[in-house]
């Protein structure tokens, strides 16, 4: 049995659980949640830099970040699912990446919020953030917002991103990205993992 160290709200966790759902694995995986804070939690051990995603293999090795254990899963699977073959790869990849520096940027903003007082909050910082999560919306709204009919990594990604957004900004992105409202409600009909993993605000 594979053991995936995340936690609920985890985004990039909420992407391997779909990942895996989509390839058929999903019996083959336990979730076990991770408390990223706690210096006892063994987690430090699987993974020295204490992050989520992290995946257990049966002989105890372990794989992180997200995007590896998504390819090895996809490797379980048989390979060119999540990942598609040949040149198309390489888009699907961009398309994640992109995903991922969203979910990076709004993270940041999170983190800001969270960890530092009110008064040593770096308004440059936040809006060099912003910025990014703009910039990449804009993108995904002109570009990745036509349903596809076979789902890849990217995809998923982009459904992850855009539920963060939803969960730790109160979904403010949708009053100006129609496009994209759209294709998440495609995404979500098709793949019962994404209602599924929701967490609530």
């Amino acid at each position: 049995m594979l053991v995936l160290r995340s936690s609920p709200a985890s985004p990039f966790g909420r992407k391997v659980k779909i990942a895996a759902s989509l390839l058929g694995l999903t019996d083959r995986i336990q979730i076990v949640d991770a408390d990223t804070l706690n210096p006892e939690d063994d987690l430090r051990q699987q993974n020295p830099l204490g992050k989520i995603p992290t995946l257990v293999l049966e002989n105890g090795e372990t794989l992180y970040d997200s995007r590896v254990i998504v390819e090895y899963l996809d490797f379980l699977a048989g390979g060119g699912r999540m990942i598609p073959a040949g040149e198309a790869r390489f888009a699907a990849l961009r398309e994640q990446a992109l995903a991922d520096g969203i979910l990076d940027a709004a993270l940041l903003q999170v983190y800001e919020g969270r960890f530092r007082p009110q008064d040593r909050h770096e308004p440059k910082w936040v809006d060099h953030q912003v910025g990014k999560v703009e910039r990449g919306l804009a993108y995904a709204e002109a570009h990745l917002s036509t349903p596809s009919a076979d789902l890849h990594i990217g995809h998923v990604a982009l459904a992850c991103m855009l539920g963060y957004l939803d969960l730790r900004f109160t979904g403010r992105w949708r009053e100006t990205h129609p496009k994209l409202v759209a294709w998440l409600a495609d995404f979500e009909a098709r793949v019962p993992a994404y209602a599924q993993t929701r967490v609530a605000p």
